[in-house]
């Protein structure tokens, strides 16, 4: 008897909990097998999406496949069951290929193998693809869904602490048992008297309640107590109801605020924080001696460690040089410049367009939806055909208010102010360096640079990016015009030109 292993699989928890669909896969495909003469040796289940890859079980399988214990047979209900991505859909590809595996799609009566037929073989990249639209499309939907559900102020996600979530109503509630601990908890934090630590400990000696110490700083910032909430970067007024009153929470953020004041030390270091030992990997860090020479020296996390002292003066000279890797030709930062300018200015006519467009549409619907009610009203058409067509007018019309609400955001000047920023300070980085004291020093790097290691002598710096593109282009003097009109990180990690 040949071998084989079943691969069945469900999409979500709630789907194994209903019991029916794993169950009546196994069952499929244990009769098949049973009726082909297979002798199964394992069966393989996921409970899990197969939209991205990574699934457990599913990786678990090619590993068998790919070893030498002679399996080459898989038996799955349908290709979705089986995957909903490329990356997946090619790896057995390759194990078709070079491991004569062999694909039972058992419900599409199809069988996919190294010398299958060009038309099956074509059919099943269809299906595969289907697969992968029907993925993607529920994932737009979904989304789509959600914002039209925050438009109408209802939270569309899981309700923070003091709320619960009502799987009925599908909307947002008080819950009656945590409410109290919520109000008491920002009562007591507005007192001035408990620290996050504190507040905590009192929680759980009142309650009985354990809290998160960074879950309760979140619970303490979050605007959903006083009816408001944030999704997707827009601020939306909840429908749900407040716990909170706009003083208390108020008091609260000042509290915070208060707390939260930035530490500042005696001394500040120019290059604190940026280096790192090449030797062991710890910290590098800098003392003041005879309280007049900085020197910066391995915080020595891990032992004993052969780094030297090194001279801020000495370190200072030399992490200039860094600089002088990510300079950019200024022909070559106008020229990037520019295209960006100019494709901002395509975006924001395109947008305009856009909203016109629905704007127009949306008019013309309305002026349908009065005309119709005009109709019922004179008794020219049924009761039954304007609801019908009411409806769907309706769903026409919130879907028209509703991508007209995504194009409200004007596409602005900041984009493009920012990668002007970038160029020039890589254009003009160590000319600004060699003019400027340590510490101006010190965060003209920080701009830059996410860290830099060094063993004493040499320096092996990590860029910030974009500066990490622009470090490798300047490098490889790869320079060439319309290739860098293409670079990937536009958006700045430094948002400002230092000095």
């Amino acid at each position: 008897m040949q071998s084989a292993v079943i691969y069945a699989r469900v999409s979500s928890r709630e789907q194994e909990r209903e019991g029916y669909s794993i169950p009546a896969q196994r069952k499929l495909l244990n009769e098949y097998a049973r009726v082909r003469g297979f002798r199964v040796e394992q069966e393989f289940i996921d409970v899990e999406s197969a939209k991205n890859p990574g699934r457990k079980e599913f990786g678990k399988m090619r590993q068998l496949l790919e070893g030498g214990n002679g399996c080459r047979i898989v038996l799955v209900e349908k290709t979705d069951r089986l995957y909903r991505n490329r990356t997946d859909s090619i790896a057995f590809e390759e194990l078709i290929e070079t491991r004569n595996v062999e694909i039972h799609l058992v419900k599409e009566g199809r069988v996919i193998a190294k010398d299958s037929r060009s038309q099956d073989k074509f059919m099943h990249d269809i299906h595969v693809a289907v697969a992968k639209h029907y993925s993607e499309n529920l994932r737009e939907e979904v989304k789509k869904g959600m914002r039209e559900k925050a438009e109408e102020g209802i939270y569309p996600g899981r309700a923070p602490f003091g709320y619960k979530n009502n799987s009925v109503t599908r909307s947002i509630e008080v819950d009656p048992q945590r409410a109290p601990i919520l109000k008491s908890i920002f009562e007591r934090y507005a007192s001035g008297q408990y620290s996050l630590s504190t507040l905590r400990e009192a929680i759980v000696k009142d309650w009985g309640v354990r809290i998160n110490r960074s879950y309760l700083e979140t619970m303490l910032k979050n605007p959903f107590y006083i009816g408001r909430f944030v999704w997707q970067e827009i601020d939306y007024k909840g429908t749900h109801e407040p716990l909170i009153s706009l003083p208390l929470f108020q008091r609260v953020q000042d509290t915070v605020a208060s707390r939260n004041k930035p530490k500042y030390r005696k001394h500040q270091f120019a290059f604190a924080g940026l280096l790192t030992c090449a030797h062991d990997g710890c910290t590098v860090t800098s003392e003041l001696q005879k309280k007049k020479y900085v020197y910066y020296r391995c915080s020595h996390g891990r032992g004993k460690c052969s780094l030297p002292y090194m001279r801020e003066q000495d370190l200072s000279e030399r992490m200039g040089g860094l600089l002088k890797q990510i300079y950019v030709p200024e022909t070559i930062a106008r020229t990037v410049v520019n295209s960006l300018q100019a494709d901002l200015n395509s975006s924001e006519a395109a947008r305009q367009q856009q909203i016109a467009g629905h704007t127009q549409r949306l008019a013309a619907l309305r002026t349908r939806m009065d005309q119709l009610y005009e109709d019922k009203l004179d008794g020219r058409i049924t009761e039954e055909f304007w609801t019908r067509k009411q409806s769907e007018y309706s769903d026409q019309e919130r879907s028209l208010k509703t991508a007209l609400s995504s194009l409200n955001t004007p596409i602005t000047q900041d984009r493009v102010l920012n990668v002007e920023r970038i160029f020039e300070l890589a254009h003009k980085a160590y000319f600004l360096y060699v003019t400027q004291n340590h510490a101006e020093r010190g965060q003209l790097l920080k701009s830059v640079l996410l860290n830099c290691t060094t063993d004493g002598i040499s320096l092996w710096p990590t860029y910030r990016k974009p500066f990490d593109l622009i470090f490798q282009r300047a490098k490889n003097e790869e320079w060439s015009g319309r290739a860098d009109l293409n670079c990937r990180p536009l958006a700045p990690q430094a948002s400002a030109l230092p000095g």
